[in-house]
């Protein structure tokens, strides 16, 4: 005669399936919850650690399969939903209140695509159902409201003891905060590191960002004071670097990655963006404008991962000029499916480094 089905032996069966990133039972991280049994029927929840989860089909399988091993189940039920973790809290670095992670974007360069990659970066992690905001640190050359429609916004501000805070404006679901919003639109930024230093602390402390999941950081290219200020400031959950595979990004890129990994910044990827041109007209030809491989074999002499490679089409760039960026404006063209890859990967290695044991 077999043994009652209960909520323990769903639970012991259930512990050995382990997260594919975490390497670690589901049961022992406290991801499968509210084990109930009626009439056969399994029903539980599983939490995983980030909305983005790449792997999301993958484990529901798993452990469904694990469950129906035991006699007298005849259906299993599984609601998903996801709890973010917050990333790891540094002596000598000061948290910002309610954000759990923040993830920098950068490059060695100008004219790589950087924003077009942090927005979208953006967007798909919010899509995917997270609480997330961008902050434009590029100082000289704010460019993340026009991406997003916001080159109108009218800031607002919040008179509080510790002074002044700035009320992000959303769009598409993102929380923004941009030097764009301060200045007029034709108005040249000619700062030093220290004024540069204390406006990036102001974004980062005095912005009401409520509660988030992810704040992606916008920096401006290469390894000047901006870099310095988000490093030294704040505990990042890592930053992503963005390059072409021309020669001349990939020497800046690396040069870039060094500067984070001096830091002691984790590098969670490279992504090589305008990998190959899509021309509209014949959307099944490629051409490797910008050269071909240098993102891989960048990423493998580096040691860090390639996160992905997102081709060059026109839409990308009409859609960022009009506030409508690729994921919202074409959704499942090939650039769009390429960042949303991304941010898959990106939400999984943060969660990760989150998650593991310190040391």
């Amino acid at each position: 005669m077999s043994a009652p089905l209960t909520v323990e032996s769903v639970l012991a069966v259930l512990r050995p399936v382990e997260d594919p990133e975490l390497r670690r039972s589901l049961v022992e991280l406290n991801m499968i919850r509210d084990v109930t049994i009626e009439d056969g029927t399994v029903r539980f929840t599983l939490v995983l650690t980030t909305p983005a989860c790449p792997l999301r089909e993958f484990i529901v399988e798993d452990c469904k399969k694990a469950v129906f091993t035991l006699p007298g189940v005849m259906d299993v039920q599984v609601a998903v939903t996801a709890e973010t973790p917050q990333q790891k809290s540094l002596p000598d670095r000061t948290d910002v209140a309610g954000v759990k992670n923040i993830i920098a974007v950068s490059s060695g360069k100008g004219g790589v695509g950087k924003s077009t990659v942090a927005v979208n970066l953006a967007l798909a992690l919010a899509q995917a159902g997270a609480a997330v905001g961008i902050i434009d640190a590029d100082i000289y050359g704010p460019n993340v409201p026009t991406m997003l429609g916001l080159e109108d916004a009218i800031v607002e501000v919040r008179k509080e003891a510790r002074g002044d805070v700035l009320l992000p404006p959303v769009a598409h679901g993102l929380k923004v905060v941009s030097m764009a919003f301060l200045i007029d639109r034709d108005q040249p930024v000619i700062w030093r590191g220290p004024m540069l230093n204390g406006i990036i602390r102001q974004f980062l402390y005095q912005s009401d960002w409520g509660t988030l999941d992810y704040l992606i950081v916008d920096l401006p290219p290469g390894t000047g004071d901006a870099q310095l200020t988000l490093a030294q400031a704040v505990p990042m959950a890592g930053v992503v670097i963005v390059t072409t595979p021309q020669p001349v990004a990939l020497g800046d890129a690396r040069r870039g990655l060094r500067m984070f990994q001096q830091l002691g910044v984790t590098v969670l990827g490279l992504v090589e963006n305008m990998s190959y041109f899509i021309p509209p007209d014949l959307p099944n030809r490629r051409y490797d404008i910008f050269g071909s491989g240098g993102g891989e074999a960048l990423a493998a002499e580096m040691g860090v991962p390639l996160l992905g490679q997102v081709p060059l089409e026109l839409p990308v760039r009409e859609g960022g000029d009009l506030g409508q960026p690729i994921l919202i404006s074409d959704p499942q063209s090939a650039s769009a499916q390429a960042l949303r890859a991304i941010a898959q990967q990106v939400a999984a290695r943060v969660s990760v480094a989150a998650l593991s044991p310190v040391g």
